[in-house]
């Protein structure tokens, strides 16, 4: 098939190939009315297909979803170890749920994966599998051919997902967590810069600041 997750040969002792669908429950978001939203402060908050950045949820705004409507959608609940999978727009961008957003609800533009049985490690892994160039590239060949692309739960149930022992895939989670921390770390020191940067534009060409002050300290 076109497009297919082909390892370089036989898998590794111990290694097993399965569909995603065999590892994880998957429940699109709920939707939520503009009227049903407040802040995040005021509700529950609400992760955005936005917010979900280099593997992680970074809120880009402050909202939430009202306390009597949020009590309808327990079941849309978040729990530490899920992974969220952006279904539309951007398909196959993901982020690890951790202890921080449990509690929270999120965006109907957004898949929950959610293991069969709570396994951090193997959650771990999931994020970075998911987040690796080949899964992506699965994902968007199959995202629907429209102007704006979408994935089906049932087409992300057959990504096949290479699954190796316990101890070495706690291994490769943690190094492609701690990389996923460099970039977002410089991605972040990246931003602050440039927010430096356009302010302190702005202060030299309108001569409130001396560009020979400020060089000589």
């Amino acid at each position: 098939m076109s497009g297919a997750i082909d390892g370089p040969g036989p898998l590794p002792a111990g290694w097993q190939r399965l569909a995603l669908k065999e590892l994880c429950l998957f429940q699109a978001g709920p939707a939520v009315k503009n009227e049903e939203r407040t802040t995040a402060d005021a509700g529950v908050p609400l992760v955005l297909p936005r917010d979900v950045v280099q593997q992680r949820i970074t809120p880009t705004e402050n909202v939430g979803v009202l306390p009597e409507k949020a009590h309808s959608l327990q079941k849309y609940l978040l729990a530490e170890g899920d992974v969220l999978v952006i279904r539309t727009g951007t398909v196959g961008r993901c982020a690890l749920v951790t202890g921080t957003h449990a509690g929270w609800l999120y965006h109907a533009n957004l898949f929950r994966l959610r293991l069969g049985t709570p396994d951090p490690s193997l959650a771990a892994y999931l994020a970075g599998y998911l987040s690796a160039g080949f899964a992506q590239r699965w994902m968007d060949k199959r995202s629907a051919s429209a102007v704006i692309p979408s994935l089906s739960i049932r087409e992300l149930g057959e990504l096949p997902v290479f699954v190796p022992p316990s101890a070495e895939r706690e291994a490769i989670g943690a190094t492609l967590a701690a990389l996923d921390e460099k970039v977002r770390v410089h991605s972040e020191i990246a931003r602050a810069a440039g927010e430096y940067r356009g302010t302190l534009a702005d202060l030299l060409m309108t001569g409130a600041l001396s560009a020979e002050r400020d060089s000589s300290g």
